[in-house]
């Protein structure tokens, strides 16, 4: 496909057309409806363009917060108009009070509305508030409405695309990390390239963005007629995420606890130097895990090969137990118990269909024998 058609394509362009049309719509209806509300058609336009969001779950909810708060804002300067009279003070009371409820945050993004609508009314509207609420709710209304229906009958987003890559980026940052810590223990002692260790919030931030693609392609199938011919199991997409979360949290501690053994910071750590081979095999064997994930017989060979290398990481730390200090094989043993808990986090999404006896093959226990 060329340039042209993926950019014609992309959501932001979609909705930005639909955002138009809608507008378009709006415009030429609302200078037909009858009474006050003919003399405010601009509010249709508006109401149109804050019914735009991206999924129409969100699009729903932020046309009833935006509604919700134009009411208490009329409602509040009606009490003004019928308790007292607009002047300085109870125009200021009557922003002031939409401010707070505002900040309740009950109303979203349109919570801002309850404030400038209270001040609209009383002061554009004047002598004709009651006119010019009627006229500016009728036509907000009508452009959210018409908003509404095109959002939902062209096209409406469906965000299951944007999961799968994330996911996949995901596995690749953490298999990264494991290969490139992996590189460093088969490096100079101590390694010349460090940026292995100072990468765990972007782990995390990778992780985040994650969740953030899967909430809104759940959010994006709400109610969306498209989810029904194209469909996706989130619930699977939620347990694979979670899975690579806990992933990451051992991922980073094998970081940091490696990291402490090369420069002692934050702690003083020692790893006997005779183990950093075996541990670097370890660390590519479940790099290799996560990169083979949807390629299937390939991602069993992998994880089996993974329950192998660390089981002879833990042969050499059993073999070692006696001869070597044991603070220079607690580092080993550390990243070998992270190494453990990570293929058990992976195991259900790899092997789903594997026995007991077979996992306690995979995935070894890194206790060295006594």
């Amino acid at each position: 496909m060329s340039w042209l058609g993926v950019a014609a394509t992309s959501p932001r362009i979609v909705q930005a057309v639909k955002a138009a049309i809608a507008v378009a719509i709006a415009w030429s209806i609302a200078p037909l409806l009858p009474g006050v509300a003919d003399d405010y058609p601009y509010y249709a336009p508006l109401g149109a363009l804050v019914s735009m969001y991206p999924t129409l779950m969100s699009s729903v909810r932020n046309a009833l917060q935006t509604l919700g708060g134009l009411t208490v804002g009329i409602l509040l300067a009606g009490a003004v108009i019928v308790l007292s009279e607009p002047n300085v003070l109870t125009i200021s009371l009557a922003v002031g009070v939409g401010a707070a409820i505002s900040a309740t945050g009950w109303f979203g993004a349109s919570r801002e509305y309850i404030p400038v609508t209270a001040l609209f009314v009383l002061i554009v509207g004047g002598p004709n508030a009651d006119g010019y609420s009627i006229g500016y709710l009728v036509q907000m209304t009508l452009g959210i409405a018409i908003g509404l229906a095109v959002n939902l009958l062209f096209f409406p987003p469906l965000a299951f695309e944007a999961v799968g890559q994330q996911l996949i980026r995901f596995r690749r940052a953490l298999a990264d990390q494991l290969s490139e810590v992996a590189d460093a223990l088969a490096d100079s002692w101590p390694p010349e390239r460090d940026g292995w260790a100072f990468r765990s919030q972007e782990l995390v931030a990778v992780g985040r963005a994650v969740r953030v693609a899967v909430s809104h392609a759940d959010d994006s199938r709400k109610g969306n007629p498209r989810a029904r011919v194209h469909q996706r199991d989130l619930r699977s997409d939620y347990d694979e995420l979670s899975a690579l979360e806990d992933v990451t949290f051992h991922v980073r501690d094998l970081t940091e606890v490696l990291a402490a053994a090369v420069w002692g910071q934050p702690v003083q750590l020692e790893l006997h130097p005779e183990l950093r081979p075996a541990l670097g095999r370890t660390l590519h064997a479940a790099a290799a895990v996560l990169r083979d994930w949807d390629t299937d017989d390939d991602e069993q060979a992998a994880f089996a090969e993974a329950g192998a290398a660390l089981t002879d990481l833990m042969t050499e730390l059993d073999e070692r137990r006696n001869s070597a200090p044991v603070m220079s094989l607690g580092v080993a043993a550390t990243v070998a118990m992270d190494v453990t808990r990570i293929l058990t986090a992976l195991r259900p999404h790899i092997l789903p269909e594997a026995d007991e006896g077979d996992q306690a093959d995979a995935a070894p226990d890194p206790t060295p024998t006594r």
